[in-house]
């Protein structure tokens, strides 16, 4: 025993410190073990306990899932004791023949049975399945690497002392070991086995979620998941796992379908519920206290960047490994060998260390690039459930456009700081390393290094202020440059109606001033912290090099040029310190922008009450309800409010303008806030706005909704809403793509979409908010008998109305006034009661009584399937109307129909779709055109920055160039050697030089900056102009969610990146260019080697660029839905509400965020591929050139020669790794790591130019007509009579649509009175575009007053007449603004306006009175209010030909017969075009229009037509009346 320990004795410390601690660890291990069985033993249990992993008595199912994690802890630890065998078979071959001490077995011996027990352990894990590894397991292994990274540091150092010699089996084991201890220490410290245990429980099983995740993959277009969630290691280290989608892409351009799934971890639904789990946690930790995002998303995220750190730290680490040895290296190249073979390991060492940091660098890039993608997913879910759950006083705060701006712009500031998150902690390390190297080189001036370096940090700190100050105006103004966008692209109809495009694009153009100066200010503050942070170094350096000449330290040139490559090392970090500063900055205005938007205030989860289905028999029920939707105002909106109503009751709810009608329905829904009472609904509900809300897509989609189909009830549906013959006039049928905001639509086809919505749901409550008032009278009939008394005869419904004709068949009315309900009862109770109700009801009645009906016999008011063989047929509907056939047959054959036919049906959908109005969004491909590089030089004072900023580049690099030279050249070879300058020379010349250099850095940075601010004023204003040049018909078919897509996100990457992406090429061609030149004066050998690394650089970069141009071109298409859902979403909020739809629209924009997240990730990763590539060519160029040098015999290279030319490669941006290398490997190097670089940068470059592309694209809209025609002016007073003449015109809305109008023929005489009338869909609202020229007829003409109205320009039309719309619309601002944007006119005008379109008084009571706030949209003005302000526009104009598009459908026909004696007043003698539902609006018209299928049915005076019996007038007339005098069908 003695001689055992005697001999452990003799053993180096670390191997016998390794036996005792292994031997130790393996004693607790047995005692563990048997004190386990045992216990088992005791308990009469066996010791393995084998539970069948598949099997489970409950009926569940229990699954056993192996990833490669698991795999590869059993691979490291067996090939951990294959290295310890080896080693204990040369170590006894050793004892053997060459009589070694058997004392080196001991630690072999040892090892071998310790592995043997951890190999057994982890492969027994599998047997238990075990989720974690057990703790002394983990220990063990934590223990090893620990003692494994102590033998590494002796070994090393012993090897650079001793060289070679020091070599034994041992210290091979241990180096070949290391990295297999590394990953399972990793292992070891997560805890986490890698073994995974599904249960599946057998009652939790659904197979409509199962069916949703395979209908999600369906609709990705691809079944594959992405190979990186299962790729091995060597895949992953070399991102080989991306070679099959770039093969695909080089072969041809790529599409969504492409492009593989991601792996569920990485989609934005689990990262979604992480972080909006924590957000909740801390909130309600501490509710007092305002949660921090900031903190919740580093506790969701931890893991993530905690992995991503280690790659961090491990490149910081090795990149300091060649300034560390530059010393050493140009000593042996002088001939000064400290050690044997030291040239070799030195070289072996740079090889190692530069593998190590390409390696690292990839996988750190990488992983900061997926990192925010996570945010970002997380983040824009978390804004748009908010968006979807808003109260209404916290939506006046933030209008749809500045919440697709928290979406568009601040969370993607928030997902790029990742890129930033290690800087804070790495540059601390960094600067630390740098000082123990300059220590080495100049000994205590290193104490004034730190000191220059902290100046220079602490030089930012006011910086970062005036920087964050910036950025937050920059982004305010932006707000709301991005919330008139968004107003004025959704209102973009009224106002080329109005002729007001221009006077808001002006408008427009002022907000962008305002963020352009805040844009200037931002950039050029950056160009002035990138001069003080590129003089950093050169401070530092002076003051390091002073200090040393001041204390009397020897320079010389190995130290001086050791000295500066750590300084050019040190400059990267602290030449991205302000990127830093700023990036923290701007992140934290956005993490605070989201954080406050995150905790406004939502809408009252407890305003309503939902009951389940037949729990009561009352379906709605209020009680002393006090509501208002600003709880600050004196007078509540709703008061004092009662209701009861039973299961199955239809209810009225009817009322003067602005009475509260649509607030009521509002207060049963939860969306107004409630102040007291209480309301209850037992069942589900369905709402019908009275805006009808159309979702983009096609007519069946916004009909299901998404619910599952079913032919028969979607037959029936389409039947009860009067669809099938609207479906069948659409060349698609129920397949036709609805435009923006249902823009391709008449208003009663879109309210009719919106009943079927509802009716589909089958739901138990029916809220209809006036769904009648957009439908003709016979459609209106239709609907109430086969839609209220049919349809939902057994349901409760409460419907808001003004046509009093339907109340007699109501079980209930309610009559409001001022917020309260005055009256409630039947019909006839109500009309004996008197009061309100009976006022109503006889101004119907005198609108009936108004109108001369000729008597006539019964049977000639035949059915309306009379009328329908009666109108002119229309050959062009014959092929249009199949889709209703096939549809019908497919109800007939039921379920059981062929697949095969369904499958040729989408694919006859598929091509049928390319004739469809909106087409999916348009992208180049193939290359980026010179035309738009060129296009973006020349936008900046014609290109005359371009040739100054590459001017100040070139002085640069020539100074650089020169300081560098300078300091090897004048400092002493090696110590004892004279200086060729005094000390004060030096110093001057080398501060002079860098100084100067600094100084061009400054000029290029403002010279950078100004041309990139004027190039993106130029391209805003040039795509502004187009976009509001541009006919009508792009914005029917251009969702808006692109347009904005373009406006804030492409926009913000041509303001702040684009122009320094483009200065950055630029240096790095000045860069490779000033390179070679050096480089051929010196050793034009090397020069051999561009050729090859070139020809290889450039066919990667033509391989990759294929696919990642496209990839990019993708990410940004991709974007544009996600924004689009967002308004559609925020504009719908109510109605996806009301049907409880809010979690399917969540799953949809989760949806599209992963369908943006798929290229984006591919993209990324495919940059690293690239880079990667081209840094192992360089590296691999960087060995071969180290062994020749090495390998020259010693003294063969002139030092002097060598520094004078590596000292210009240390002022790269990024060539620590050519830092005093040797002549040819330095040149072989960075020529070749800068041709990479310059080759990434014009890829980069390229990946952004794609914005301007997306932006020139917009910029190149084909405009419609002059708004001015100079040599075509009218008179000034033209239109003097209003004669309007119409000749054979024939109008679509797109060379692919079918034939709206037919060849219409007409004349509307001057001053006269036409009434326009129709079935819905017969083409009246189409004629009206086509007078305001929002349309242009392919054939015919339309005259005015003797001028053909193409002739003139658009607004000398548009300006001269006047239009009501069907839908009212109201700018946000004042009232004041809304009817006279213009300013043309006097206070007293406006006030006369308002008292004849009956809003004086209402506006009057307001505390601002003219200047009264109009929120987005016109919210907090009700429609019928709206519908009053559009007529006081009207007024106001007093043109002499006025339309009127459905204007008074929104109002109750004592307003309505108001608004018409105001019309017959003031507009006497104009020509009055009147489109209407209402036959009293239109049966006083001089003339009347009949309209059917585009064609022209009957012209002539109401009584002519009415005493025809077969007029189809007659008809339309005698429907209206019979519905309104006691609805005898019903």
């Amino acid at each position: 025993m003695g001689t055992l320990l005697r001999a452990l004795r003799d053993l180096p410390l670390v191997e016998a410190s390794s036996i005792c601690i292994t031997l130790a660890l393996l004693l607790v291990f047995i005692i563990d073990i048997s004190a386990r069985r045992l216990l088992l033993c005791l308990r009469r249990g066996p010791f393995f306990k084998h539970d069948s992993v598949g099997n489970s008595s409950s009926g569940d199912t229990r699954e056993l899932q192996v990833t490669i994690g698991y795999k590869f802890s059993v691979l490291c630890c067996f090939f951990v004791l294959i290295v310890h065998v080896s080693v204990l078979v040369l170590d006894v071959v050793g004892v053997a023949k060459e009589r070694n001490e058997i004392s080196v077995l001991f630690s072999p011996v040892t090892e071998v049975v310790a592995w043997l027990v951890l190999c057994a352990s982890v492969v027994r894990c599998n047997y238990t399945s075990a989720e974690k590894f057990p703790l002394l397991l983990r220990l063990w292994w934590v223990v090893g690497f620990l003692i494994c990274l102590w033998a590494l540091f002796i070994d090393s150092r012993e090897i650079l002392v001793n060289g070679s010699n020091h070599l034994s089996s041992h210290v091979v084991g241990n180096f070949v070991s290391a990295p297999a201890l590394a990953f399972l220490c990793f292992v070891a410290l997560r805890g986490v086995s890698g073994l995974r245990v599904i249960t599946t429980h057998s009652h939790l099983l659904d197979p409509m979620l199962v069916e949703d995740e395979a209908e999600e993959e369906e609709k990705a277009g691809c079944l594959s998941v992405t190979s990186y969630s299962d790729a091995g290691l060597f895949s992953l280290a070399t991102l080989s796992w991306l070679n099959p989608l770039l093969s695909l892409g080089a072969k041809r351009p790529l599409d969504l379908k492409d492009i593989p799934l991601l792996a569920p971890k990485d989609r934005a639904k689990t990262n979604y519920r992480i972080l909006n789990f924590n957000w909740e946690k801390l909130k309600a930790e501490n509710p007092s206290k305002p949660p921090s995002l900031a903190w919740a998303i580093l506790k969701s995220f931890w893991k993530e960047a905690a992995c991503n750190a280690v790659f961090a730290g491990l490149n910081t680490l090795v990149s300091y490994v060649g300034p560390y040895l530059v010393n050493d290296f140009v000593n042996y190249l002088g001939g000064k060998e400290t050690y044997p073979h030291e040239g070799y390991i030195l070289a072996g060492i740079f090889f190692a260390a530069k593998l190590a940091e390409t390696l690292t660098t990839r996988q750190w890039y990488l992983g900061v690039d997926i990192l925010g993608m996570h945010v970002r997913s997380a983040l824009t879910a978390m804004v748009y459930r908010k968006g979807l759950k808003l109260s209404s006083i916290t939506k006046q705060n933030h209008t749809s456009g500045e919440i697709v701006n928290y979406m568009a712009v601040d969370v993607q500031r928030v997902g790029d700081y990742s890129w930033y998150l290690h800087d804070m902690w790495m540059l601390p390390l960094q600067i630390v390393l740098a000082l123990g190297i300059l220590y080495r080189s100049v000994g205590m001036a290193a104490v004034a290094t730190l000191a220059a370096t902290v100046f220079s940090i602490i030089a930012t700190i006011p910086l970062a202020k005036v920087q964050e100050d910036y950025q937050d105006k920059l982004m305010s103004a932006k707000d709301e440059r991005m919330r008139k966008t968004s107003e004025c692209l959704r209102n973009m109809r009224i106002l080329k109606l109005q002729a007001w495009e221009d006077r808001y694009r002006v408008v427009l153009e002022g907000m962008r001033s305002t963020e352009f100066r805040w844009l200037r200010k931002a950039l050029y503050s950056q160009a002035f912290i990138t001069f003080i942070f590129w003089s950093s170094p050169i401070f530092v350096a002076a003051i390091t090099f002073a200090t040393a000449i001041g204390l009397g330290t020897q320079l010389t040139a190995g130290g001086v040029l050791s000295a500066l490559a750590t300084f050019r090392i040190l400059q990267e970090p602290l030449r991205n310190f302000p990127d830093l500063v700023s990036m923290m900055a701007q992140t934290k205005v956005s993490l605070d922008r989201i954080s406050g938007f995150l905790q406004e205030e939502e809408l009252q989860e407890d305003a309503t009450i939902i009951l389940s289905q037949g729990m009561t028999e009352t379906s709605v029920e209020i009680k002393d309800g006090c509501f208002s939707w600003d709880p600050s105002w004196v007078r509540p909106t709703l008061f004092d409010i009662h209701l009861n109503v039973k299961r199955g009751m239809r209810v009225a709810v009817c009322g003067v303008v602005g009475s509260g009608k649509s607030s009521f329905l509002s207060c049963i829904l939860g969306e107004i806030p409630k102040i007291s009472g209480e309301v209850r609904i037992c069942g589900s509900a369905a709402y019908v706005s009275q805006s009808a809300w159309i979702q983009s897509g096609n007519i069946e989609e916004n009909i299901l909704f998404g619910s599952p189909m079913d032919k028969a009830k979607y037959k029936n549906v389409i039947h009860a809403c009067s669809l099938k013959r609207d479906l069948e006039l659409f060349s698609h049928g129920d397949q036709t793509i609805i435009g923006d905001r249902g823009i391709n639509l008449s208003g009663g086809q879109k309210q009719r979409v919106q009943l079927a919505r509802a009716l589909y749901q089958d739901a138990d409550v029916y809220l209809l908010d006036d769904p009648f008032s957009a439908v003709d009278a016979h459609t209106g009939s239709e609907l109430f008998k086969e839609y209220i008394l049919t349809a939902l005869a057994d349901k409760t419904v409460i419907f808001v109305t003004h046509q009093v004709e339907f109340l007699p068949t109501t079980d209930l009315i309610l009559v409001l006034r001022d917020g309260q309900i005055i009256q409630s009862g039947k019909y006839e109770e109500l009309l004996q009661a008197g009061t309100d109700f009976l006022s109503l009801v006889s101004a119907h009645h005198e609108a009936i009584e108004a109108m001369d009906i000729p008597s006539h016999s019964s049977e000639d008011s035949d059915s309306h399937h009379g009328l329908d063989q009666s109108l002119p047929h229309n050959p062009k509907s014959n092929a249009s109307s199949s889709n209703i056939e096939i549809l019908a047959k497919e109800v007939q054959e039921g379920p059981s129909g062929s697949n095969q036919k369904a499958t040729k049906e989408k694919k006859k959908a598929k091509r049928l779709r390319k004739k469809q109005l909106v087409q999916e969004e348009e992208r180049v491909r193939g290359r980026v055109s010179m035309k738009v590089y060129w296009s973006y030089m020349a936008a900046a004072y014609k290109g005359l920055l371009i040739p100054l900023i590459i001017i100040a580049q070139t002085l640069f690099q020539f100074l650089q160039i020169a300081s560098n030279w300078w300091m090897a050249w004048a400092n002493p070879q090696t110590e004892g050697d004279q200086a060729k300058v005094s000390s004060t020379v030096l110093l001057l010349v080398f501060i002079a030089l860098a100084f100067g250099s600094s100084v061009f850095i400054f000029v290029r940075a403002i010279l950078v900056a100004t041309f990139g601010l004027v190039a993106a004023q130029k391209l805003f204003l040039n795509m502004l102009r187009s976009v509001f040049r541009a006919p009508m018909s792009f914005f029917d078919s251009t969702p808006a969610g692109r347009i904005l897509n373009r406006v804030s996100i492409d926009q913000s990457v041509v303001d702040l990146d684009i122009p320094f992406r483009l200065g950055g090429f630029a240096s790095t061609t000045i860069q490779l260019i000033g390179i070679v030149g050096v480089m051929t004066n010196v050793t034009w050998q090397v020069f051999l080697l561009v050729i090859p690394t070139g020809i290889a650089c450039l066919w990667m970069q033509k391989y990759y660029m294929a696919s990642s141009r496209e990839l990019v071109r993708i990410v940004s298409i991709q974007k544009s839905p996600i924004i689009h859902l967002f308004g559609e979403s925020i504009a719908g909020a109510a109605t996806i509400r009301g049907f409880g739809q809010e979690k399917r629209f969540m799953k949809r924009n989760l949806y599209l965020l992963d369908c943006f997240a798929r290229p984006f990730f591919c993209s990324i990763a495919a940059i690293e591929w690239l880079c990667l590539r081209m840094e192992l060519l360089s590296t691999f160029v960087f060995a071969f050139c180290m062994i020749l040098l090495v390998s020259f015999p010693h003294g063969t290279i002139d030092p002097s020669k060598f520094f004078s030319s590596s000292s210009l490669l240390y002022r790269s941006l990024e060539s620590y790794l050519s830092c005093m290398a040797g002549l040819a490997v330095t040149y072989g190097l960075n020529l070749n790591a800068r041709l990479s670089r310059w080759i990434l940068s014009f890829c980069k470059l390229e990946n952004k130019i794609i914005s301007i592309e997306r932006i020139y694209q917009y910029s190149q809209i084909p405009s419609e007509a002059p708004t001015f025609i100079e040599d075509a002016h009218p008179p000034p007073s033209w239109p003097e009579n209003g004669a309007i003449e119409i000749n054979n015109l024939k109008v679509r809305y797109g060379e692919n649509l079918p034939t709206v109008l037919h060849g219409v023929n007409c004349v509307f005489p001057g001053g006269k009175k036409i009434g326009i009338v129709g079935r819905t869909g017969s083409g009246k609202s189409t004629l009206i575009q086509a007078l305001f020229r929002l349309i242009e007829p392919y054939a015919g003409q339309i005259i005015i007053d003797g001028i053909d109205i193409s002739s003139i320009g658009l607004h000398d039309l548009r300006g001269r007449l006047s239009i009501i719309p069907q839908d009212p619309t109201l700018f946000e601002g004042t009232i004041r603004g809304n009817l006279d944007p213009l300013e043309e006119h006097t206070d007293q005008d406006v006030w006369q306006a308002l008292d004849k379109s009956q809003l004086g008084d209402i506006v009057r009571a307001k505390d601002q009175k003219l200047d009264t706030p109009v929120l987005e949209n016109g919210d907090n003005w009700s429609v019928g209010q709206r519908q009053l302000v559009s007529l006081g526009r009207a007024l106001l104009k007093q043109a002499r030909i006025l339309v009127l598009d459905e204007a008074t459908a929104s109002v109750d026909s004592a307003t309505d017969n108001l608004i018409q004696k105001i019309l017959r007043t003031e507009f006497g003698d104009c020509t009055v075009c009147t489109i209407a539902h209402r036959i009293p609006t239109v049966i006083d018209s001089d003339l009347v229009l009949v309209l059917s299928d585009g064609l022209v049915a009957e012209f002539d005076t109401p009584t002519r037509l009415l005493e025809d019996k077969s007029s189809m007038f007659l008809r339309l007339v005698t429907e209206y009346s019979s519905r309104s005098s006691g609805i005898p069908d019903f």
